[in-house]
């Protein structure tokens, strides 16, 4: 039996990290920073382990592609957060999740994560007896910067909408990205 590559370790950890991350959000309803800055940690040291031995050029790429992953995969859920979309906890782990895969594995887990919701969503609403209230209400907020003022229907009130929890979702990206990872370069 072989040791498991070093290049698979940070991807192992964003899995436990959004793992744990996960769990917690579903049972609290956040995702504590204390999670987030030991992860992030984590992906750093991780990250310059597996790069140090090949040298300082390898260095130099791993501080570049995570700090490029830290930045581009917290675009959009930046722009979410500054919209009431999800929440800042979200942000900041797919941050790390960013940082500890690079830019592009990254945004592929965050990507997954949202098809995630997206198929989970209308699937929960349906289930709750909400779904058609919800595509009315999402219509309604979509047209309303179309609309003239005088003739803007009131934006929806806080208890009829419906909160998701991102952290499941998150883990679940990261996780099939990690999975589809190891089924092209094989698990060792």
């Amino acid at each position: 039996m072989t040791a498991l590559q070093p290049v698979f370790w940070p991807l192992l950890l964003a899995v436990v990290l959004t793992g744990a991350a996960a769990i917690w959000d579903l049972r609290t309803g956040l995702i504590p920073n204390r999670l987030v800055a030991a992860g992030a940690i984590a992906a750093i040291l991780l990250n310059l382990a597996v790069a140090a031995p090949r040298g300082m050029v390898a260095v130099g790429g791993a501080l570049i592609s995570m700090l490029a992953g830290l930045v581009l995969v917290s675009l959009v859920p930046m722009l979410l957060y500054r919209l009431d979309g999800i929440g800042g906890g979200d942000v900041k782990l797919l941050a790390v999740v960013g940082a500890a895969l690079g830019p592009y594995l990254g945004i592929e887990a965050e990507l997954y994560a949202f098809a995630c919701v997206v198929l989970y969503a209308p699937a929960r609403l349906l289930f709750e007896g909400k779904l058609i209230r919800s595509l009315r209400t999402t219509g309604a907020l979509i047209m309303r910067p179309l609309v003239p003022r005088h003739r803007r229907p009131e934006p929806a009130k806080l208890e009829e909408m419906t909160a998701f929890r991102f952290g499941p979702a998150i883990f679940a990206g990261t996780l099939a990205v990690v999975v589809l990872r190891w089924a092209e370069r094989g698990l060792t």
